[in-house]
């Protein structure tokens, strides 16, 4: 009998980048081999966000890609509605309606904590060329790092960028006179924790790290990100203090600041307090730009004839830095890795991606392939708007749902759906004499959302049934229920029923947040003395999916330049 594995997982090294770089063009959802009836859902989820007393939302911008083609590029609602916020009455002052500016695809957006990325990119492309190394001391570039508190002496750039030095998440910067005040007040700032013992997001950490990119090259960050990143990848809509306030998306109305509304500048007070340059905030760019952006990376850190990074340097984006912390502190190369409250359908052991304050995400999903760029000004004109991510899911999860899963057999499949908190069951009856039932299942959901294989002998009451679970080398047991990844492929499932069973089902229970890529049953088989292909279902919440297009040629292995290398394993047929 073949040794237990359990499922398969996905690692950094199950990525592959492609041999040729991929450019992004537009295309149609046929092109981008993703299904056009999700696809189609995600702007208008989307716009569901713009309605309300307290919308998530003024505006926004949204661009989705596979494989190098941009399937979907679409804008809603308004880059400038709002002249400022009356605190007392907890509403927004509205300019009159023929001033309201909608939003356009190029659009420019204060991209808030994604410019994070931006200064981990420069980090990478540096220690490319040797000038720094994670593995060093602070001090080693900036001496005065410790010369207040030497509890920072062991701080080192690797926990800058992963946020475990131990610095507090945040402090009041943006009134201190001048730059050298407020590096001073970091510098002083008591640590929250000893260094690399446990994981608080900081800005002060990014903050640092710029200022140790700035000594190690001569430049300002504002210089490295236009020569190391926009420049070579022809990002002509992307830096720092934009040129144009006018294409640019309102954010807050800041009396405390005394800047009123903003717009064009950054909305960070700390970033703002730097000039609009800083480590931790300060970039603005379109939703296209910000998607090449994204497509380097899946491209293993190049772009048409540029290599941003090498591509050693770039699988550290997909591998975690910060392993046994806490699924939240999950972090490659600055990016996050695997944090299903935004990423939801798109999530897995290897996507990757970051949100901003003002509203903005970006996720990378490298086993199928996909981007999702989503921009939007939910602080305007108040950050008390949007402070919950379900508009990011409301992306999400249809452009994850938009990758299609091949039927096992045929050009059907039984679905479970991806709704939130709900039961859904898929019921047979059994013929006589039947002793096993044999089935494909696909399934790839959060944890604490479980499917399950049922038997009845009355038809009334249920009780799981043991499930012997194998794809290509891995097998794996069940007690009858199943969740969380596993490969994303179609896996052989066999079942001994109890003696006397009448009737089968397949249950799938959400909880009210969150999903993954859902639950599949296919090629449904019962076997005693004789054969049976069982095809008549009593279906609640679940439905039959025609995945499969004319595009999708059945073919015994995945290919292309994402094909996922899983562990122990070749690809099967099923889906990225």
């Amino acid at each position: 009998m073949p040794e237990l594995t359990g499922p398969p997982d996905a690692g950094p090294y199950d990525v592959t980048f492609p041999e040729s770089p991929l450019r992004l063009r537009s295309g149609t959802a046929r092109q981008a081999r993703l299904t056009a009836e999700h696809l189609d859902r995600v702007a208008p989820e989307l716009d569901l966000h713009l309605e309300g007393p307290a919308p998530s939302f003024p505006g926004y911008t949204v661009l989705g890609a596979r494989h190098g083609v941009v399937a979907l590029h679409e804008a809603g609602g308004h880059r400038l509605r709002y002249s400022g916020w009356d605190e007392a009455a907890k509403a927004p002052i509205e300019l009159p309606e023929d001033e309201w500016e909608e939003a356009t695809e190029d659009t420019v957006y204060d991209l808030a904590s994604i410019s994070k990325l931006f200064t981990a990119t420069v980090t990478g492309a540096l220690m490319d060329d040797g000038l720094v190394d994670l593995k060093s001391q602070v001090v080693e570039y900036l001496p005065e790092f410790d010369s207040t508190d030497p509890q920072k002496t062991p701080i080192t750039l690797g926990q800058l960028l992963s946020h475990t030095s131990g610095m507090i998440s945040f402090i009041k910067l943006y009134d201190l006179p001048d730059d050298e005040a407020r590096m001073a007040a970091i510098y002083a700032h008591p640590l929250r924790r000893e260094p690399g013992s446990g994981y608080e997001y900081s800005d002060l950490n990014l903050i640092v790290l710029a200022k140790i990119l700035e000594a190690v090259s001569g430049k300002g960050l504002d210089e490295l990100v236009a020569e190391i990143v926009c420049e070579p990848l022809g990002l002509t809509d992307t830096g720092y203090n934009p040129p144009d306030a006018g294409r640019t998306a309102a954010t807050e109305y800041q009396p405390w600041t005394g800047r009123g509304l903003v717009r064009g500048e950054v909305h960070d007070e700390n970033a703002w307090g730097f000039g609009g340059v800083a480590g931790h905030a300060g970039v603005f760019a379109t939703a296209w730009d910000l998607a090449v952006f994204g497509q380097m990376i899946l491209n293993g850190g190049r772009y048409g004839n540029a290599e941003i990074l090498t591509e050693s340097t770039a699988r550290l984006v997909f591998t975690n830095q910060n392993a046994g912390m806490g699924e939240s502190a999950a972090r490659g190369l600055g990016w996050q890795l695997d944090q299903r409250w935004y990423m939801d359908a798109m999530n897995s052991p290897v996507t990757v991606g970051h949100t901003g304050y003002t509203g903005t995400s970006l996720v990378l999903d490298p086993l199928a392939g996909t981007l999702l760029v989503l921009l939007t000004n939910r602080v305007h004109p108040t950050r008390d708007w949007g402070t919950a991510s379900a508009y990011r899911r409301a992306a999400s999860r249809p452009f994850g749902r938009a990758v299609p899963v091949r039927p096992r057999t045929g050009t059907h499949s039984w679905f479970a759906g991806l709704a939130d908190e709900s039961a859904a069951t898929l019921t047979a009856a059994l013929p006589r004499g039947a002793e096993r039932v044999e089935f494909a299942l696909w399934y790839d959901t959060e944890v604490s959302d479980p499917a399950a294989f049922e038997a009845s002998v009355d038809g009334e009451t249920w009780t799981p049934v043991p499930v012997d679970l194998r794809v290509d080398d891995h097998r794996w047991e069940s007690d009858g229920t199943f969740s969380g990844f596993s490969g994303r492929q179609w896996i052989d499932a066999r079942a001994e029923l109890p003696s006397g069973a009448v009737a089968v089902r397949w249950t799938y229970t959400s909880d009210p947040l969150y999903q993954g890529r859902g639950v599949y049953v296919d090629k449904v088989k019962a076997r005693g003395r004789r054969t049976s292909v069982i095809d008549g279902f009593e279906a609640v919440g679940w439905e039959q999916v025609r995945d499969l297009t004319r595009w999708m040629r059945p073919r015994a292995k995945r290919s292309g330049p994402f094909a996922c290398r899983f562990r122990r394993r070749s690809a099967r047929r099923g889906g990225p």
